[in-house]
Formats: structure tokens, C-alpha cells, sequence
């Protein structure tokens, strides 16, 4: 069973869950996004240890197209998005309901 919090992103995103005890990370400098980032992702994908993988909404973009569909789709390990231009309720109401199978919020 998956128990592990993933951080991926730049090393000032991933300071603050490094400090609130999170273990597994990579930072990835802003310079180094293009090429860094989808092999960071791949590895938090394929470790069996993680649960939940967090990552900065705004750097999905930049993502190859294969990797980014993997992680979107991926049930575990769970991404979650923070900040950035696309966060909002509605993504994080979908992430919810990918994580746990249900719409919490699903009018009748």
C-alpha cells in the first residue's frame, strides 16, 4: 500500500513540503524544467512507496504530452496540483473525486 507524499517541482516549491517532514522530492531548477522534469515525474510514478504525488499546477505545461497524460490519469499514485494559473475549485474538486472514486459534491 502506498503511504508516501511525492513533491516535484522547483526547489522553492518543494522547500516548504521538505520542511513539513515530506522525504521523497526533486527539485527541479526553472532552467532545467524542459528536460528534468519529465524524468523526475517518470521516477515518482514508478516508485511503489508513493501515494500521492504534488506537483505546481503551472508545471504540468511542461510536461511531454506522454508523460503529462500518465500523470494525469494516474489512480496511484494521485496527483494533486497547488497554485498556479489553473488551480481552482473545480481541478481540485476532480482530484477528490479521482482519489477517492466518488463527487463529494454531486447535486441531486
Amino acid at each position: 500500500m502506498s503511504q508516501e507524499i511525492a513533491v516535484v517541482g522547483s526547489p522553492d516549491f518543494t522547500t516548504g513540503f521538505r520542511l513539513a517532514g515530506v522525504r521523497k522530492f526533486a527539485d527541479v531548477p526553472s532552467e532545467e524544467k524542459a528536460t528534468e522534469l519529465d524524468a523526475a515525474v517518470e521516477e515518482m510514478l514508478g516508485d511503489d512507496d508513493v501515494g500521492i504525488l504534488v506537483m505546481y499546477d503551472d508545471d504540468l505545461e511542461h510536461l511531454s504530452r506522454g508523460v503529462r497524460d500518465d500523470v494525469e490519469t494516474s489512480v496511484e499514485p494521485v496527483l494533486v496540483t497547488l497554485g498556479g494559473e489553473g488551480a481552482g475549485s473545480g481541478g481540485l474538486r476532480e482530484q477528490i473525486k479521482r482519489a477517492i472514486g466518488i463527487d463529494l459534491m454531486e447535486e441531486d
